[in-house]
């Protein structure tokens, strides 16, 4: 057996013992991996956000953690993300979390702002990480205090992660026709693949790319503008909104799968959320939860009241209220996930079965 065969032999065998040791995850994205931005920003997150696992707001939207968290802890990182937008007690040592609640790969302009999306788009998102990057660098080469900061050698070896898109998709199907929206997918990914090329430019190398969730499963989709008839799927989720996720995602992994060709020397591990939260929606049950298209906060459907805000309701002012077991639920407050299923979808996507190529987010360096 020549040596060669013999190492890769031996590779096989140990699997994830030769596990990656990314120093640092940095993180580009919408309020599906905010972990603080906009609450920082914008106004806190009022309770009951964060109650099931830090007992308190934490600038998530979700009853506790969110998919990066559980990334973070898998990756042996001492700590979760700190958001880039958040400057009181922010470790950035172990990586950075730039996504903002609202976020859009196209630029946030006029009618979109207008419309409640955040100004912080991806393109805002990708100039805050080259800033960070720069000064991090020039405050270690002057010998500063650079205890919370990353070394620059770290950012070539660190692992960068997005997950954006889904507010784009919902911005167009509020504004324009199922066909417009399709014919702006790809511009959309041009933009998405013009990012992941300037953080290859910036000296990343390593790439954890999340496809779009199904759109048309939210409780918002389905509660709030319930679908006409023979508009809706196997799951009793809005069909004409998932097959729009369903093209964006097609479209996505052609795209990473050039960029594979195009940036020699990166690793572009492009990743199913579509896939694994679709499965979680139709055999919720079988993972022991309930009314997968309710959300577990706030109210959706003859009257609309979110969750930890106040609404008048038949005269009678109504808070948006949690459910009595967020475990239970998909949905927290009908657009994000709770800690509980945040976690079973981490959990599924971590070990690379809804992976191309399939490997564990530990081996995503190799």
């Amino acid at each position: 057996m020549t040596t060669a065969i013999s190492v890769l032999l031996m590779a096989s065998l140990l699997g994830s013992s030769c596990a990656c040791r990314f120093p640092a995850v940095y993180n580009l994205g919408d309020s599906n991996s905010d972990t603080g931005s906009d609450s920082a920003t914008f106004g806190r997150v009022p309770p009951p956000y964060g109650e099931t696992f830090f007992r308190k707001p934490a600038g998530r939207y979700s009853d506790g953690r969110l998919i990066i968290d559980f990334i973070a802890n898998k990756l042996k990182l001492p700590s979760f993300l700190s958001a880039y937008l958040d400057a009181i007690d922010s470790n950035f040592r172990h990586g950075v979390s730039f996504a903002v609640y609202g976020s859009t790969i196209q630029p946030a302009v006029g009618k979109l702002i207008d419309a409640g999306f955040s100004p912080v788009s991806l393109d805002v998102q990708l100039l805050q990480f080259q800033q960070f990057k720069e000064r991090a660098n020039e405050l270690y080469n002057q010998g500063r205090n650079t205890y919370r900061l990353p070394k620059p050698e770290e950012f070539s070896k660190a692992l960068y992660m997005l997950d954006i898109g889904q507010n784009d998709l919902t911005y167009a199907v509020l504004t324009t026709s199922v066909e417009q929206v399709k014919a702006s997918i790809p511009n959309l990914i041009n933009q998405f693949s013009a990012a992941i090329e300037k953080l290859f430019q910036q000296g990343a190398r390593f790439f954890w790319i999340h496809n779009t969730g199904p759109l048309g499963c939210l409780p918002v989709s389905v509660l709030l503008v319930p679908p006409k008839p023979g508009n809706t799927d196997q799951a009793g989720c809005v069909k004409s909104y998932n097959e729009l996720s369903q093209e964006f995602n097609k479209q996505l992994k052609d795209r990473v799968s050039q960029l594979r060709a195009k940036l020699h020397g990166a690793r572009l591990i492009y990743v199913d959320m579509y896939s694994a939260k679709y499965t979680l929606i139709c055999e919720a049950h079988k993972y022991g939860f309930i009314d997968p298209l309710k959300n577990c906060c706030g109210h959706f459907g003859d009257y609309t009241v979110q969750c930890g805000k106040t609404a008048m309701v038949n005269g009678t002012e109504t808070f948006g209220a949690a459910c009595s077991d967020p475990s239970k639920r998909i949905s927290w407050d009908g657009i994000h996930y709770t800690d509980a299923a945040n976690q079973w979808v981490a959990k599924r996507i971590m070990d690379g079965s809804f992976s191309d190529p399939p490997v564990p987010i530990t081996d995503a360096c190799v």
